[in-house]
């Protein structure tokens, strides 16, 4: 691994900023989700699902990477989602062994408030975090 320079005091207020920025962005998403009556696990489970590439549905283990779980505990988290009707196991036509999850109608209609009012914020936020980014990046010092 190069050896790189140590961060001047700046860039070290410019991470403590932009940690302190993400924290408060995931505190008003997690009291989002809470005040949408289902828990933040749940609210980034429907995201993945919903905002997966190329589709919109999941196996289990790809909603376990995409969450960072373990496939065990996500099929507790898509038991909840499907026992709170927000998600459906549906299996493939081409595999009947392969399952995937998809949102149901309700699932949609909870993530779409949750993600309207998350990207609300972000954009009160997103120019305080981009120039934090640029100063971590140093890319403040080359347009100046």
């Amino acid at each position: 691994m190069p050896k790189t320079k140590p961060l001047s005091k700046s860039q070290y207020e410019s991470m403590a900023a932009l940690r302190y920025a993400i924290r408060q962005f995931l505190a008003f998403s997690e009291r989002s989700a809470h005040a949408a009556g289902i828990t933040p696990q749940q609210h980034q489970a429907l995201l993945a699902i919903k905002g997966f590439p190329g589709r919109d549905r999941v196996t289990v283990g790809e909603l376990a990477e995409r969450l960072q779980l373990r496939p065990h505990s996500a099929v507790g988290l898509i038991d909840r989602l499907v026992s709170e009707k927000l998600a459906a196991r549906v299996p493939s036509v081409k595999d009947r062994r392969q399952v995937y999850i998809q949102l149901t109608p309700g699932g949609e209609k909870v993530l779409e408030r949750l993600s309207s009012a998350n990207r609300e914020q972000l954009n009160r936020i997103g120019p305080e975090l981009t120039l934090l980014l640029k100063q971590l990046a140093g890319l403040d010092r080359v347009r100046k």
